[in-house]
């Protein structure tokens, strides 16, 4: 039976015992005066109850059992815990979400502090690294889409917008870590003045393997870049290259690593449209063309004499337009440490410029691309090196002149090639047109 404990006044006494002036206990209606002191507990107070207590302890224990039946029904109707969506994954010290609602590709959000996409990019800007990693990276979605449409293997996508990743072709993407970082973060690491919001790293293609889509229209006509070591050049160069419709580009161990930011951007994705050799020596370049093929070498030089430009023979490497004067890059390594030069050394270096081939020379406007054709530009600073000249030499080349206004030194490498490779086009086309008339029977000559 409950008793119900009631009192007008409590007081505590020394040697801790409690003292009840007036203690009642009703029990069925009963009161019942105590005779003697009652002793408190030590460890615990009294507790003291009332009804209103016991009811609300009673409908608490009522609504637990029924939350907890409610929980083993939730349990026994969901789903087992792998069929899930997973929303939230921890890789390491971090944790980044994940969500998979893009047409099945999961991609991360990265999280405040996360230094991949600086460590990518610092990676991917440095020649030497870039080398030794295979990686490479390109920024905005024509250059990504570009490069994926040539097969190219992509490693790492960042991007600031879901609706930056859609522009991209996407079935391409399976194999890809894809990060979505602040646009902020992007513009930091970005080498572009208005940045798009997309970058992306690739591993270092491989030219023979890379698919173009242009290949089979191409011309028997091939561009070697000797010391090209500016990157804007370079990469107008291979931007014309791709437009004039090259079979190849190669590029000796002179010029600037075809891989660089300012290359890629000058380019404006020709680096897919047609293979590019980086880093070739000049044995690995004549194994790239046939025997067949005819070398020219590009010349700025003007001479006074127009009736001259056929028929003179330069005696020395300075006669020449974009021609240097040292054997090879090692010689000039060489010569450049060198404080002082003896007047022996200085008879040497008389005697390396006259061996120097020697080339006739062709106004570029004449017929001269009449077979499978490579032209040899230099570059600005250092000129084409004697190599190049014993090439042309070799495949019955010649030097081709560009005729310029009086008070111009010279061209542009860059404009020059441009001159020259599309000249070269538009008569090797004529050729090729000619040729196929020929070839036609009478009765269809007259329909063509």
């Amino acid at each position: 039976m409950a008793a119900y404990i009631t009192h007008e006044a409590v007081r505590v006494c020394s040697g801790k015992q409690l003292l009840l002036s007036s203690l009642s206990v009703l029990r069925f209606g009963i009161s019942v005066e105590p005779k003697r002191y009652i002793r408190g507990l030590r460890r615990k107070p009294v507790q003291v109850l009332s009804a209103e207590h016991q009811t609300s302890k009673k409908t608490q224990s009522q609504s637990e059992t029924t939350k907890s039946q409610k929980d083993e029904w939730t349990k026994s109707t969901s789903p087992p815990e792998h069929q899930k969506p997973q929303e939230s994954v921890k890789t390491g010290t971090q944790s980044v979400d994940i969500t998979d609602h893009l047409q099945g590709l999961r991609f991360e959000k990265a999280l405040p502090g996360d230094k991949r996409l600086g460590r990518l990019v610092s990676v991917a800007s440095s020649r030497t690294f870039r080398e030794e990693q295979g990686k490479i990276l390109l920024e905005g979605r024509r250059l990504i889409c570009d490069a994926l449409d040539a097969g190219a293997n992509p490693q790492t996508v960042f991007f600031s917008k879901v609706e930056r990743l859609k522009e991209l072709p996407l079935d391409k993407l399976r194999r890809a870590t894809l990060i979505k970082v602040k646009f902020e973060e992007i513009k930091i690491w970005s080498n572009l003045v208005a940045p798009q919001g997309v970058m992306a790293v690739f591993s270092r293609p491989d030219p023979a393997r890379l698919i173009f889509a242009n290949r089979n229209q191409s011309i028997p006509l091939s561009l070697v870049c000797d010391n090209v070591r500016d990157p804007g050049n370079l990469g107008t160069m291979l931007r014309c290259a791709a437009a004039a419709g090259c079979h190849n580009v190669l590029l000796t161990k002179g010029c600037v690593d075809v891989w660089e930011p300012k290359v890629l951007r000058a380019a404006m994705g020709a680096h897919f449209r047609l293979p590019v050799f980086p880093s070739l020596n000049w044995d690995d370049i004549r194994q790239h063309l046939s025997t067949a093929v005819t070398v020219y070498v590009a010349d700025s030089s003007r001479p006074t004499d127009a009736q001259d430009n056929v028929s003179r023979t330069p005696s020395k490497a300075g006669d020449y337009g974009w021609v240097s004067s040292r054997l090879s890059n090692k010689s000039a390594d060489s010569e450049e440490s060198d404080s002082e030069e003896s007047d022996s050394e200085e008879s040497d270096s008389e005697d390396e410029e006259l061996s120097i081939p020697r080339l006739d020379s062709k106004l570029y406007y004449e017929r001269w691309a009449q077979s499978p054709s490579a032209l040899v530009i230099g570059g600005e600073t250092h000129g084409l090196s004697p190599d190049a000249f014993r090439l042309a030499e070799n495949n019955k080349g010649q030097r081709l002149f560009i005729p310029l206004a009086a008070g111009v030194d010279s061209l542009n490498s860059a404009m020059a090639a441009s001159i020259l490779l599309f000249e070269g086009r538009k008569q090797l086309l004529q050729l090729l047109h000619t040729s196929g008339k020929k070839q036609q029977p009478k009765a269809e000559r007259k329909y063509s």
